[in-house]
């Protein structure tokens, strides 16, 4: 059987700052315990990053050592192929839940080593039909056995049910926010339609906030003070200075 290879082509790397973001954010998911294996990772409306939050994740874990799956469940308005320049993939995620593929068909090596992709596959005439189907919750569970985490990035709950119902199959699903641009009131109706689908929510991603702004420079001083009492004059200098 021909091997089924592909390659991730990142054309900008993370800066030192944002490097340790993830790792921060990978660490706080394996604290979440051994049982918190299959994670979503949606947002509350499209543009706030929980694709790149998301896929930059699941490469952190496994440049960590992990066994690491990714599936592009946004099946419809899927950016993590072009993005990241991801080519010769001709099977994916809507091919197996329409019964189309087996799933070995359409799990993918890759350069980075010890993480899968799942793709999104062709844009479907019903993606939450598919989503729902029992095909998808087997084989979740199948994963479970086969890799230390799951990392689904979902259509923004805001906008479809998709990521409502991947969540149901999940063991959490943690919220990407774009700093200052969602009112509190929308986002308190998107996390109680997370509490309604009975999945854990591990908690809340804060992105694209503005590191030269008000709010990023007291983000930025914050956790200087903070972890410098801890690590030393080091981090507070880094984190501490003043930007622009």
């Amino acid at each position: 059987m021909e091997s089924r290879v592909i390659t991730i082509n990142r054309k900008n790397k993370l800066n030192f700052q944002t490097n340790e973001a993830y790792k921060s954010l990978r660490s706080n998911m394996e604290f979440c315990g051994n049982n918190v294996k299959v994670v979503a990772i949606t947002s509350c409306v499209p543009n706030e990053g929980k694709s790149s939050v998301s896929f930059n994740l699941a490469i952190s874990m496994a440049e960590a050592g992990k066994h690491v799956l990714f599936i592009d469940g946004d099946m419809r308005k899927s950016v993590i192929l072009g993005r990241y320049q991801i080519n010769k993939v001709s099977s994916g995620l809507s091919h197996f839940l329409a019964g189309q593929r087996d799933i070995q068909d359409v799990i993918y090596s890759t350069n980075v080593k010890g993480l899968h992709i799942i793709p999104t596959g062709p844009v479907p005439p019903n993606p939450s039909e598919l989503l729902g189907t029992s095909r998808f919750k087997l084989v979740l569970s199948k994963f479970r056995e086969i890799y230390d985490y799951v990392i689904i990035d979902t259509p923004p709950i805001g906008s479809v049910i998709d990521g409502a119902i991947i969540a149901q199959c999940c063991d959490g699903v943690a919220l990407v926010m774009e700093a200052r641009t969602i009112s509190r009131k929308f986002a308190e109706r998107v996390i109680d339609q997370l509490r309604k689908t009975g999945c854990p929510i591990l908690g809340v991603i804060l992105n694209k906030v503005d590191m030269g702004g008000k709010y990023g420079r007291y983000y930025g001083s914050y956790y200087g003070r903070y972890y410098g009492k801890y690590y030393g004059k080091y981090y507070g200098d880094y984190y501490g200075h003043k930007e622009g």
